[in-house]
């Protein structure tokens, strides 16, 4: 039976695919009607590949289960996305509500014998001999993913694995909705203005502007990051600081109504579950089984190595903090509400800047368009503006061309605000690929599909009439997501399952992005984008230099805190003692001590950690990358693949950093060829050897000590 669409179907903006989402028309009432007829869509597509009277070859059953498939992705891409940067009542119901039966499809298609079949039967056929390689990439990822789905499995086996991934699904959507609520639930209202003593200006500001939204006298705090942070970093008021810092490390944690420690438990439960079903002692292994990195033991043993080399320094960077805290603060016991605060002030008095200073120069429509011109000068293409649907007045949209022809398109949404999830990401809008076209005047023309994406950060908005400034960490995260959207964009590959980001072994994918934060620490692109926003003076070469001082500040202490995050994902999902608690049994309260997930955070920290957080601290509890994101068992990869970057970025410093053979080679070796080889093969083909470890020591100042 064909399922055909409706005649007025065009009006639901998830089913009108013809060009970029109209997200200005879209209702969650409209999320239901269309995921009915995209999913029976993707059902027909699926009987005809697996028909036996369909030859098993790529243009006859692959191509057309990949377009009606794709069609049910970017509808319900489009869905996720709005959920996570315009939540809303009706929509996370709407949401909920469809996201177990879009699960059960996704679950049944990797499980469906007939088509493993398919795809067997074309990897042993003549034709796959004649595949380009991009395609016979994307046969053999198949081919893996089949075996990881449970393709494999027997009933009653393959009935309890495809419930395993719906509960997945719905637990840890939980999970990040309760950290969202977790965080908009809090404000701090201050009306005393003793209390804002060392902030600055214009987070003042932000929190009056703030507080007036609401309705509110005085000032007004949240955990929303350009709000807590400040208040970490400046504010004089120790009381403050601890107040701001128990709220924000106690998000979703026992003795509240969002608590995440009964689903942690069932995460990882779950998870363990699914991978002996498939055969494996832990989830660590399932989820290494698509990445770089060989075996548990592998990835442990590159971050003890990479920790033993930073303790030194992290042991230093402590003890000089307390030796300025109580000589020059008179604070005898710095707690963890205090370190952001005495380390601001100690780089203040080292280097003689202060990071607020250095945020007055980077307005951010002067720093979109140094980096602008950055990758217009490195990657040979131009960026202009564009016009699109947005999903809020503040979203931008722009357009990649390469010699008058479009490559990619992106939409910029950087503000925070409530409803929104925290953090920066970028996310595939859709990807490029590239396929047949109906026969126009009996000639038949291949169309081209380009990329689009979404890059999503959340700054502090503009005040007072003032354009947003950026402090430098700012200003390298928007970097860092313009490395992720580049991968996704630069792509030359046709192929949709390797085109772009897809494809891209995790613990690779994060080499273009931390390649490009780099850029943020070159004069001549920092002096293009920095301009005072009171004065409009260029920034000093002076304090530029001072930046560049204290760029390896307290490296010790970043590095060992990113190796402790990365080991506790590692031991968790390595470890098969932590097995689904017996029916009716309490998960124990992320409150006490003797918590499983608690003790092995503490484990992790007496082994690597310089500093020990307070007790109440659970961190764990909002830890949305492992136990919402698609860090579980990969979180490891920032490390990973920051030796990848340093290295990719080492041979712009040997060759020029501007260069234009060297930035034109690593466009076609690294950003262009997306996952269409092993990343290792990629990295090689731009580097001409094995990565080493030497840059990425040397760029994080710890190379005296660890020589």
């Amino acid at each position: 039976m064909t399922i055909e669409a409706p005649t007025d179907a065009l009006d639901n903006p998830l089913l009108d695919q013809r060009d970029l989402p109209r997200f200005g028309g879209f209702e969650p009432n409209q999320v239901t009607p269309a995921l009915d007829l995209l999913l029976g869509q993707a059902d027909e597509a699926l009987a005809h590949a697996i028909d036996p009277q369909v030859p098993p070859t790529w243009d006859e059953f692959v191509l057309p289960l990949q377009a009606a498939t794709e069609r049910l992705g970017r509808a319900w891409g489009m869905v996720r996305h709005l959920n996570s940067v315009m939540d809303s009542p009706a929509l996370r119901e709407v949401f909920n509500e469809n996201l177990p039966r879009v699960t059960e499809f996704w679950t049944r298609l990797g499980q469906t014998e007939g088509l493993f079949s398919r795809y067997k039967a074309l990897r042993a056929s003549g034709e796959y001999g004649r595949l380009d390689a991009e395609r016979a990439r994307v046969i053999e990822n198949e081919l893996r993913d089949f075996r990881l789905s449970g393709a494999e499995l027997r009933s009653p086996a393959r009935e309890r694995f495809a419930a395993i991934q719906e509960e997945l699904a719905a637990v840890q959507q939980r999970f990040s909705e309760n950290v969202l609520d977790a965080t908009s639930q809090f404000e701090l209202l201050v009306e005393d203005p003793v209390r804002l003593e060392g902030l600055p200006p214009d987070a003042i500001a932000a929190a009056r502007a703030d507080a007036e939204r609401k309705g509110n006298k005085g000032w007004r705090f949240t955990l929303q990051f350009p709000s807590y942070l400040p208040v970490m970093q400046y504010a004089a008021d120790k009381a403050l600081r601890e107040q701001m810092y128990r709220a924000y490390v106690t998000r979703a944690a026992a003795g509240s109504d969002k608590d995440n420690t009964p689903l942690m438990h069932r995460i990882l439960a779950l998870r363990q579950e699914k991978s002996k079903l498939l055969g494996y002692e832990s989830f660590a292994e399932v989820s290494l089984v698509a990445k770089m990195a060989d075996s548990p033991d592998a990835v442990q043993a590159f971050l003890l190595d990479l920790a033993e080399r930073g303790k030194p320094f992290a042991q230093r960077d402590l003890q000089e903090v307390k030796r300025f805290a109580a000589g020059t603060l008179g604070l005898d016991d710095v707690q963890a509400w205090d370190l952001a605060y005495a380390s601001e002030r100690l780089k203040q008095e080292r280097y003689s800047f202060s990071d607020n200073e250095v945020k007055q120069y980077f307005q951010l429509p002067r720093v979109l368009d140094g980096l602008f011109k950055l990758i217009e000068r490195m990657f040979s293409v131009q960026i202009r503006q564009d016009s699109a649907e947005t999903w809020h007045p503040d979203v931008q949209f722009f357009r990649i061309e390469s010699g008058g022809r479009l490559v990619g398109q992106f939409y910029l949404d950087l503000y925070a605000r409530e409803a929104k999830q925290s953090g920066a990401w970028m996310d595939d809008c859709r990807g490029r690929s590239r396929h047949p076209a109906p026969a126009v005047g009996g000639t038949a023309e291949d169309v081209l599909q380009t990329p689009v994406a979404y890059l999503v950060c959340n700054f502090q908005p503009p005040v007072d009439g003032n354009p947003a400034l950026l402090t430098h960490d700012d200003v390298s995260t928007l970097f860092h997501e313009f490395g992720h959207g580049l991968h996704h964009m630069l792509t030359r590959i046709d192929a949709l399952g390797v085109s772009g980001i897809s494809g891209v072994e995790w613990d690779a994918v994060e080499l273009p992005s931390q390649f490009m934060e780099n850029w943020a620490w070159e004069w001549e692109i920092v002096v293009s984008m920095s301009r005072h926003v009171s004065t409009g003076e260029d920034m000093p070469r002076e304090l530029f230099d001072k930046m560049v001082r204290a760029r390896n500040f307290q490296a010790g202490l970043q590095t060992l805190r990113q190796i402790e995050f990365s080991l506790f994902d590692m031991e968790l999902h390595r470890r098969p003692t932590l097995q689904p608690p017996a029916e009716g049994a309490a998960v124990r309260s992320a409150g006490d001590a003797e918590d499983p997930i608690q003790q092995i955070l503490a484990g992790v920290r007496d082994r690597v950690a310089v500093i020990k957080p307070p007790a109440f601290n659970r961190f764990q509890n909002s830890f949305s990358h492992i136990f919402a994101g698609g860090y579980a068992a990969g979180y490891y990869s920032y490390k990973w693949a920051e030796v990848l970057s340093a290295d990719c970025f080492a041979a712009f410093e040997e060759e020029g950093l501007f260069n234009p053979e060297t930035g034109a080679r690593f466009l076609k070796e690294i950003l262009s060829v997306g996952g269409s080889r092993p990343a290792i093969d990629s990295f090689k083909a731009f580097r001409g050897r094995e990565p080493r470890l030497e840059a990425l020591l040397r760029h994080n100042g710890m190379v005296e000590e660890a020589a």
